[in-house]
């Protein structure tokens, strides 16, 4: 059992220590990702328009660095800014998320990218709090098992 717990440890160390060297790294993927779902946004619909949608409502953000990258889609030639851009859904009419100067006044004009990565960057010592309760437990565990182990063999001997 200390042996299993060990290795789940190692395993979330080293987990931990790879995410913290290649975090840099993590945020480049991301940031391309995100700008290769705009690219593909609701060509077919698929989870990755949803999760755009989704980020953009939520920490109400449109586009990645800002608004205007949606310019630069298939989707915008034909549809404009999407509606999980606007502030007021009930003010954002089609034709005016077709001109940029006009959705700019209707949508959010920040980015997503840089709040995603402050949003993870400011829960990221709460993360770091909840894993470092969970690697003290499981210390502790690894160290009460050894002991029981110890116990264990101990008394066989003395038993005989």
């Amino acid at each position: 059992y200390a042996m299993l717990l060990s290795l789940i440890f190692l395993i979330v160390l080293v987990a931990a220590v790879v995410g913290f060297v290649f975090r840099h790294e993590i945020k480049t993927n991301f940031e391309s990702n995100l700008n290769l779902a705009l690219e593909n946004y609701n060509v077919t619909a698929d989870r990755h328009s949803e999760a755009v949608d989704t980020i953009q409502r939520t920490l109400q953000c449109c586009g990645v660095q800002n608004y205007s990258d949606w310019e630069r889609t298939e989707y915008f030639s034909q549809k404009g800014i999407p509606q999980s851009c606007c502030k007021n859904q009930d003010d954002c009419l089609e034709k005016d998320l077709k001109d940029p100067n006009k959705a700019k006044l209707k949508v959010f004009v920040d980015g997503c990218f840089f709040l995603v990565t402050l949003t993870m960057e400011s829960k990221m010592s709460i993360v770091a709090g909840i894993s470092f309760g969970i690697a003290c437990f499981q210390l502790i565990g690894i160290i009460l098992a050894c002991c029981l182990s110890r116990y264990i063999t101990n008394n066989q001997y003395e038993m005989v």
